[in-house]
């Protein structure tokens, strides 16, 4: 039968004693559940986590204490947060990342082991199947988004009123107005609606109140940028904007990878209208000769 360990009755002799015990009391609380939490223990691991945590603590500041506990340390790390992550990035991709291979990967580096890689040749290789194969990956799970948007800007191209720029940007004047132009530095106001091409609102400037929204002509996407530095203020618009002068690649909710866009785009004013030109300068005239003859002084 095994033989429990002898537990030794604490006594608090002095006011330091008591102060240090209910300290390291106090410091507890919590901490059941951040273990629970962050590493899945509950209550029934509680004893093999105070034998480690006694281990650690008694085991003094020696190199090879110091080299056990970081090792435990950036184990639970690497396991935990830094394979899910990384195997999170290859899923629907052609490659998978294998988790013994992937320890031993780790391993074989610290041992500085160039047997297959070295240092370099491994971390160069890695960021190469990282771009190939996001690229695939957009490609299964986003391709079809990304033609769908190509085919309706081309069919949209043909329709009355549309106007194509030499970017792809495609827009139609609802609305023209007579105020002045932004520049990309100016900071505008506009309503506007988003919509995706099947016609699913995901964004507009009522959602957001009455007023109209704020901002720099050079802080949007790109399409944006370049209708608002060609529509007078006053001006109502409807943008087709090609993915790639939207989000492209990037997932931004309802908008997914290498979406096309519709906007209907009212531009409200510019902040802090310009003043106008002043009138240019006319040469000055010479002054015209006195024809008077002075008084001759008595």
């Amino acid at each position: 039968m095994e033989e429990k360990p002898v537990v030794v009755p604490v006594e608090l002799k002095n006011g330091s004693d008591s102060v240090s015990y209910a300290a390291g009391m106090a410091i507890t609380n919590g901490l059941m559940p951040f273990l629970k939490q962050q590493h899945g223990l509950d209550s029934a691991n509680i004893g093999t986590f105070l034998k480690a945590f006694e281990e650690a603590i008694n085991a003094g500041d020696s190199p090879e204490a110091k080299a056990r506990i970081a090792g435990a340390e950036i184990a639970n790390q690497v396991k935990s947060r830094m394979l899910p992550g990384i195997s999170g990035d290859f899923k629907d991709s052609p490659d998978t990342i294998v988790a013994n291979l992937f320890y031993r990967g780790f391993i074989d580096a610290m041992k500085q082991d160039s047997t297959h890689f070295s240092q370099a040749a491994a971390e160069d290789f890695f960021k190469m199947k990282q771009e190939v194969d996001k690229k695939a990956k957009d490609e299964k799970l986003y391709g079809a988004n990304r033609e769908a948007g190509v085919q309706f800007l081309k069919e949209n191209a043909k329709k009355e009123g549309v106007i194509t720029t030499a970017s792809g940007l495609q827009y139609k004047v609802l609305v023209q107005g007579e105020g002045q132009v932004p520049q990309k530095t100016d900071k505008v106001q506009v309503h506007y609606e988003g919509r995706l091409i099947d016609g699913t609102v995901f964004d507009a400037s009522k959602k957001h109140g009455d007023k109209p929204l704020e901002f720099r002509a050079d802080q949007v996407i790109k399409g944006w940028t370049e209708a608002l530095t060609m529509m007078p203020v006053g001006s109502k618009w409807q943008l087709f904007i090609p993915q790639e002068l939207a989000y492209g690649e990037r997932n931004t909710g309802s908008i997914k990878p290498y979406s096309a866009l519709i906007f209907d785009v009212e531009l409200v004013g510019i902040v802090g209208d310009k003043p106008a030109e002043p009138a240019k300068a006319e040469p000055a005239k010479p002054a015209a000769k006195n024809t008077k003859k002075t008084a001759k002084k008595k």
